[in-house]
């Protein structure tokens, strides 16, 4: 049966791509490519749309999560299966927000990608069982709290991720600094950050990439 699962993978690390794609044939899998950066992985999936891509995040050329924003932006039904050395919050977050079904670390066992790719053909989300509930907790609260920005302070925030200041906030959306600093005392209140505007800027950069998926 694991034969008419078509998977690609996709990892810059030769051997960590032999290793898989020889650990996947010999279980029955049907690999029908193996990239070694994002853009054969990008290229790959949208030629050939198979049923799980095995992507790992921090590729040359595009990196896994920007492969799956770019498959999904164009209607691809593939279920994407990060796998990352990675084990931060804010990677998960990332990975939630993309929508993306599994997430495994390197360090699992083979019998946990096996596992991943089932629950992720029957519609399940499958994270590593090394993520401590906390982590995950957190990605999904984080989550929650971002959708509660409205549009202009969704916008705010995303430049304040870019490293934008204040006054050059105010002068890029046309607005006065008074109403930029009140957005992002909203922002502050919304998303729960204590310490004030610094310890926003911190929190933004250190979420960059989430929230420029807003």
């Amino acid at each position: 049966m694991n034969k008419d699962i078509r998977i690609v993978i996709a990892d810059d690390h030769p051997m960590l791509l032999k290793g898989l794609q020889d650990e996947l044939t010999v279980n029955n899998y049907n690999v029908i490519s193996a990239a070694s950066n994002g853009m054969q992985a990008l290229e790959a999936i949208l030629t050939l749309q198979p049923d799980v891509a095995l992507l790992d995040i921090d590729m040359p050329l595009l990196s896994g999560f920007e492969v799956v924003k770019m498959t999904k932006d164009k209607g691809v039904n593939t279920h994407f299966i990060m796998l990352s050395f990675h084990k931060e919050a804010d990677y998960v977050t990332q990975a939630k927000s993309l929508q993306i079904q599994g997430y495994l670390l390197k360090e699992d066992p083979f019998f946990e990608i096996e596992r991943c790719i089932e629950a992720v053909l029957n519609g399940q989300l499958y994270f590593s069982k090394s993520f401590n509930s906390t982590i995950l907790n957190s990605a999904s609260q984080d989550l929650k709290k971002l959708q509660l920005l409205t549009p202009s302070e969704s916008t705010i925030l995303k430049l304040i991720a870019q490293r934008m200041a204040t006054n050059d906030i105010a002068e890029s959306l046309f607005i006065s600094t008074r109403t930029v600093e009140k957005h992002r005392s909203n922002i502050i209140g919304k998303l729960g950050i204590e310490g004030g505007t610094n310890q926003l800027t911190n929190w933004a950069l250190t979420n960059k990439n989430v929230i420029l998926e807003l």
